[in-house]
């Protein structure tokens, strides 16, 4: 009972804290639409440090990690170095440029290099991408609270307890409640990992006699051991893929208050994800030798259930941490997408500041309904999210050729280039034979590629040129 006690007060302390911060930040984000969803693009350095690193660790980089850790051993740690990889890639290349250009979105940034079909279908695949992925976030967020208190939450009580977080959390006070609630959410994170793999590791008798209780046969504190090379470099096209288009660190890097502070947080962002998975990692064979009986999905959870009220209590809400800082992110990030690309684009282009801001928080509440629905149906988490992050592959290839050799860049490029990235997610479904490539995400570098230098031969029609679209700071 006191066990249960100190987990729950905990747990209670950490959520009271989270919708103070949020409260705090309506304060600022009521000001506007630009305040709410991009918090004033006032961000500093720092601040987008922690949201990067808080978009970027969730539950798959923490419990996933460890799930995988029980069988293939500390390799699965390269999962999150992908995501930091990802995050110093976009850093050095896209991350100034976006805010250097007053962005909003890919879409929006489509439409001014090339036409309105490639805003809209652009922003219909990114929507998908982020509804799937914020509905994964509460399958985690059910999973993690009904399997460390499961006298208190069922695995739906779990989830409904997480949407009403999320949703809370993003519906007051936007990007500015995100960005704050990331400052404690990622020291909360480093605490309750940190301590949770010391504690761990201790009480097992240390690292040499871990060590000696793994499995014969594998070299499992090895990091280049255990995985194929092929699946760690797809993690990293992935991630790098994703980090430069996708709506969550897109909008992270517009909210900043200039291009160098933009960079600079991106890749202090990436030396902050970057340790985080080998840590997790190596609770994760703690667990092999500690529970070598159980489901690889409860690693983390039956390691951390073993440890003391304090640091049992204070990992699983970190873990909840983990997951409640992305899925803000990303659902800010999907209820931005519907509002600025297709609500005010096409619906009403008139509509005054105030009813904007009142759209935003109404199109968020509905897409973390919608979203909660589908959680409650979805299969295959891992698989799934990257999958949907797959898809950000054609608007990569489009955004880089956009900035880096415009020259066979052409007017039709951005609609044809998306639409067979997202028609190759179905084929490679269909299409057993095209696994050969061991991975969906090589093929879609080559669908993509290709279609994009077939739309060059075929349409001679030029893009808008930078000088129309760049905006001086």
């Amino acid at each position: 009972m006191e066990l249960m006690s100190i987990q729950l007060f905990i747990v209670c302390a950490y959520v009271v804290l989270l919708f103070a911060i949020s409260m705090y930040a309506k304060k600022k984000a009521d000001a506007g639409a630009t305040e709410y969803l991009f918090a004033g693009r006032k961000l500093g350095p720092g601040l987008i440090a922690v949201n990067i690193t808080g978009l970027a660790v969730g539950a798959a980089s923490t419990v996933g990690v460890a799930e995988n850790a029980f069988t293939v051993g500390l390799a699965a740690g390269w999962y999150n170095a992908a995501w930091a990889a990802g995050a110093l890639i976009m850093g050095g290349v896209a991350a100034g440029k976006y805010r250097s250009l007053k962005a909003t979105t890919i879409p929006d940034l489509f439409e001014r290099y090339y036409d309105t079909k490639g805003r809209v279908i652009s922003a219909i695949g990114l929507l998908i991408i982020m509804l799937v992925i914020t509905s994964l976030q509460y399958l985690a967020g059910g999973a993690i609270l009904s399997a460390l208190l499961p006298q208190i939450f069922s695995f739906k009580g779990g989830m409904l307890t997480s949407a009403v977080v999320f949703i809370g959390i993003t519906l007051i006070g936007g990007l500015w409640s995100s960005g704050l609630s990331n400052i404690v959410n990622v020291i909360l994170i480093y605490f309750g990992v940190l301590y949770s793999t010391y504690a761990a590791v201790d009480q097992i008798g240390g690292v040499s006699e871990l060590i000696s209780k793994l499995p014969a046969g594998q070299d499992w504190l090895n990091p280049f051991a255990g995985l194929p090379m092929a699946i760690v470099i797809g993690w990293f096209v992935v991630m790098i893929t994703q980090a430069i288009t996708a709506q969550g660190p897109v909008q992270i890097a517009c909210g900043a208050k200039d291009a160098a502070s933009a960079k600079k947080g991106f890749m202090w962002g990436a030396l902050l994800i970057f340790p985080i998975g080998f840590l997790c990692a190596l609770i994760g064979i703690v667990a092999k030798v500690s529970f070598p009986g159980i489901k690889a999905t409860m690693a983390l959870p039956s390691v951390v259930m073993g440890l003391d009220p304090f640091a049992s209590g204070i990992t699983l809400a970190a873990m909840w941490a983990a997951d409640i800082s992305t899925a803000c992110t990303i659902l800010l990030g999907a209820g931005t997408l519907f509002s600025q690309d297709i609500y005010k684009r096409f619906i009403n282009p008139g509509v005054s500041g105030k009813k904007f801001l009142s759209v935003n928080r109404i199109t968020i509440f509905f897409c973390g309904i919608g979203t909660l629905w589908m959680a409650f149906n979805a299969v295959g988490i891992l698989k799934t999210m990257v999958a949907g992050l797959s898809l950000t592959t054609a608007l990569t290839v489009v955004f880089l050729f956009t900035i880096f050799w415009p020259e066979v860049c052409r007017r039709s490029s951005a609609f044809y280039t998306t639409l067979a990235g997202l028609l190759g997610i179905v084929v490679w479904e269909f299409c057993p034979a095209l696994h050969v490539l061991q991975h969906v995400i090589y093929f879609e570098w080559l669908l993509c590629i290709a279609v994009f230098f077939l739309v060059a031969f075929i349409d001679q029609r030029p893009i808008k040129t930078p000088e129309l679209v760049e905006e001086g700071e």
